[in-house]
């Protein structure tokens, strides 16, 4: 690719100072009409900030910013807005109980005698939507549209203000490969009208996919600005971390050499033809004391609905869910918690942290409630704990008194997996717990996982990433349109095979699994004996 002659943005010196951190230490950033630029680094790095910079959102403490050769200050996001600069957020920030033009066009809609002029704004959002190749229709209901369509109606409206340069944070974490194909179809068509787009993704696929060149942070510094083309995947994982990434190669050899003990590890948890109608269909799963056991099938499966069910969020119509031997009836999570059952929602914005609550607060917040409101956390224990697992998670940074709102994504997970730690559980349900953060926060992620599993703790492990579900996990559940079709030993399955289970609920891809592929619904559970100890609420700790 033909580099323009002058790039459309260009950040010299920037630098950014908060309280204690300096999150941005003199670093350069440059874009150039009709290139797609991926910004990459761990989570923590600066990305975010070096955006919120360029977009308005934090004032810089040092260096410039120009636009088309012009040095800029923005005052906030709608005056980047107007100068050109657009963003598309990873959660839709759309109104789904009004139109596809409404959307598009609000805050800007045509008028005409004072009153919004409706036939004008149908019009501009269809000339909008044409221009982008995309057949729906502007007075159409935008809840009624898929998320992948709605992150697109999102890019037509943030490109109906004449946009030069075009910020995607994490379009593709929600998608399908369809969908994904789809948007980079509209990217490739924006690109094509000279268009700057910052892809920010952590699928590394994807980057090497859709981008021209890259730049790479860490830790507030500037690594350096590549060619996508010229720079080998590993080498750009070491510039992301500083070196060589062999924790997860690391990870995966050990979880091929432990093999859980049926015979003499207990059954904690035995779904028996448990179900929900419009949700998942009776199933059967057993899941033994430091088991982890992944779920694998595609959005929509059931994953969700399965995982909901067990941690007492959903109530089952059919089937019934024994705790060690004792049949149990969970009808909220705070029962499940009493069973020390903790369920993470892949939701982490919505239903995970809070983030206008401290680092501390949200570690503290299920434990809280398991004792009740009644009894509070003496202040010196809140402490003890807070410190005790920032040390263990290696969160960042290391202040119980940060806003967790303010916290890298990456971060913001690991402050929520503090939170069902501190309660001891015996079963921890995970639901996508490392979509959206960078590749180092993934392994440390991983790792504690099965760093728990040592310690006898059941995992239920859901990801839409099969070589992460298989890395992690010694059994692999796999569910097709809302149904378990088979309950396989992580030993030799492959990620085709997955595939082809998940594609027909078939393995006939690779006949040496059938003999390993046992539908859950025949499945015999492990052999039950007595509980765990309990032990105190430590990070880590056998619970």
């Amino acid at each position: 690719m033909t580099d323009p002659a002058a790039p459309v943005v260009e950040m010299r010196g920037i630098s950014i100072e908060f309280p204690g951190v300096k999150a941005l230490d003199g670093v350069d950033f440059r874009m150039f009409p009709g290139e797609v630029h991926s910004l990459m680094g761990e989570n923590g790095a600066g990305k975010s900030t070096l955006i919120k910079a360029l977009t308005g959102v934090y004032g810089i403490d040092g260096g410039t910013i120009s636009l088309e050769g012009t040095h800029v200050a923005f005052g906030g996001p709608a005056q980047a807005q107007a100068a050109g600069i657009s963003t598309v957020y990873q959660e839709v920030n759309l109104l789904p109980n009004l139109s596809v033009a409404e959307n598009i066009m609000l805050g800007r809609e045509p008028r005409r005698f004072g009153a919004i002029d409706w036939r004008a704004m149908r019009r501009r959002s269809a000339a909008l939507l044409q221009g982008l190749n995309l057949d729906i229709d502007p007075g159409s209901l935008l809840g009624d549209h898929s998320l992948a369509v709605q992150q697109l109606i999102a890019i037509a409206r943030a490109i109906d203000v004449n946009a030069k340069v075009l910020i995607l944070d994490e379009p593709t974490s929600s998608l399908d490969s369809d969908e994904v194909a789809e948007l980079f179809r509209v990217i490739r068509s924006l690109k094509e009208q000279g268009v700057a787009i910052l892809f920010v993704s952590h699928f590394l696929d994807q980057v090497y996919e859709i981008c021209d060149r890259l730049t790479v942070l860490r830790n507030g510094k500037l690594v350096g600005e590549y060619l996508v083309e010229e720079l080998l995947r590993i080498d750009l994982v070491q510039k992301m971390i500083g070196k060589e990434l062999t924790a997860l190669d690391d990870l995966e050899q050990r979880a091929r050499s432990v093999v859980v003990d049926e015979s003499d590890a207990a059954t904690f948890v035995h779904a028996s033809k448990l179900g929900r109608r419009g949700g998942i269909q009776p199933a059967d799963l057993p899941i033994a004391a430091g088991e982890v056991v992944g779920l694998a099938g595609l959005l929509g499966s059931g994953r969700t609905e399965f995982a909901r069910l067990l941690g007492g969020i959903d109530r089952a119509d059919t089937g019934e869910l024994a705790i060690l031997g004792r049949v149990t009836r969970l009808r909220t999570p705070r029962q499940a918690i009493s069973h020390r059952i903790a369920f993470s929602s892949e939701n982490r914005r919505d239903e995970g942290i809070v983030g206008d609550l401290t680092v501390r607060d949200n570690i503290v917040l299920a434990l809280q409630a398991d004792r009740g409101w009644f009894r509070p956390i003496p202040k010196k224990r809140q402490d003890e704990l807070t410190q005790s697992y920032i040390q263990a998670l290696n969160i960042r940074p290391a202040n119980p008194d940060a806003l967790v709102r303010n916290l890298s994504g990456g971060n913001q997970q690991k402050v929520l997996l503090a939170r069902w730690l501190a309660i001891a559980p015996r079963l921890l349900i995970l639901d996508e717990p490392t979509r959206g953060i960078d590749i180092g926060a993934k392994a440390e992620i991983q790792k504690l996982v099965f760093t728990l599993a040592e310690n006898g703790m059941s995992v239920l492990f859901i990801s839409a990433e099969l070589e992460e579900v298989l890395r992690l996990s010694h059994r692999v559940v796999v569910l097709r349109d809302r149904r378990v079709v088979a309950d396989l030993e992580n030993d030799g399955l492959t990620v085709d095979a997955l595939l082809a289970l998940i594609a027909d609920g078939s393995v006939e891809a690779d006949d040496t699994l059938l003999a390993a592929s046992v539908v859950a619904s025949d499945a015999a559970p492990p052999a039950a004996s007595a509980p765990l100890a309990p032990t105190d609420h430590a990070p880590g700790g056998r619970a």
